[in-house]
């Protein structure tokens, strides 16, 4: 508990660079649709150094120096310093620090920061989901005509615009209403929180679901790809997160 405490801390320190406008208008195209602003460097060097204090035997994985294939047999943080950098280029209020231990191919200690809503979404492999303290739980709804479902667009790979496009049309006949917040770590924690039902994109790497995927298991939902098998860290991964009693229903339609 205390290395989840300590990590959270951070954390939130971390997420308070989200406010200084200056640094999020530097902004460099690291592939067409993917970005990376002074803001996403500084919190990942600043949780990189602080968590090495922390813990020295620890490795790091980030997503802006990525710089080799880690072994996820062993302890290692995976932080996404700055999911939804679109968002926060627009100063769009969705975005969040995301960072997971992961250590014997899963995912340890989960932690989601939204430092505009201040809610602190945390997970403990078998010690259950929290935001803020208070457990959370997945949504109790049955059936897809009665589910929110946020679907992915996957904007760096437009090739597949009108499969994602169909895909959406015929999810929105059978759910209640379509949502799409662009930050993969967020719509997985409002699966487990009940907001969302159920939540599918693809093409995403393991600092986008690492620490989500960890707190909407421990929340009572699930997290697969759409074939109902589990998740590897691998690039490019498709996830499918539900609260489980609609998962084969949608499954059908992605």
């Amino acid at each position: 508990m205390e290395l989840l405490s300590a990590a959270c801390a951070l954390v939130r320190e971390a997420g308070a660079l989200f406010f200084d406008r200056d640094r999020s208008s530097q902004i460099r195209e690291k592939a067409p649709t993917d970005y990376v602003t002074e803001t996403d460097t500084t919190v990942q060097s600043f949780l990189q150094k602080k968590l090495a204090e922390l813990d020295p035997g620890i490795g790091f994985l980030g997503e802006e120096q990525p710089e080799r294939a880690w072994d996820f047999e062993k302890p290692v943080w995976v932080l996404d310093p700055v999911d939804g950098t679109t968002n926060l280029i627009h100063a769009f209020p969705h975005s969040a620090v995301s960072l997971a231990l992961v250590e014997h191919g899963q995912s340890q200690l989960g932690i989601v920061y939204n430092p505009y809503t201040r809610e602190l979404f945390t997970a403990r492999r078998g010690g259950g989901a929290f935001c803020n303290g208070e457990a959370i739980r997945v949504s109790g709804v049955q059936r897809l005509s009665g589910a929110l479902v946020s679907l992915g667009t996957a904007p760096g790979f437009r090739q597949n615009a009108d499969v994602n496009f169909a895909r959406m049309r015929r999810v929105f006949d059978r759910c209640q209403d379509l949502r799409r917040v662009g930050a993969a770590s967020l719509e997985l924690c409002q699966v487990a929180q009940g907001r969302l039902d159920a939540f599918f994109e693809e093409h995403l790497q393991p600092w986008d679901y690492a620490a989500g995927m960890l707190v909407v298991q421990e929340a009572g939902g699930t997290v697969t790809d759409r074939q109902g098998a589990p998740l590897g860290f691998r690039p490019n991964q498709e996830v499918y997160a539900s609260n489980g009693r609609i998962a084969r229903e949608l499954a059908a339609l992605l």
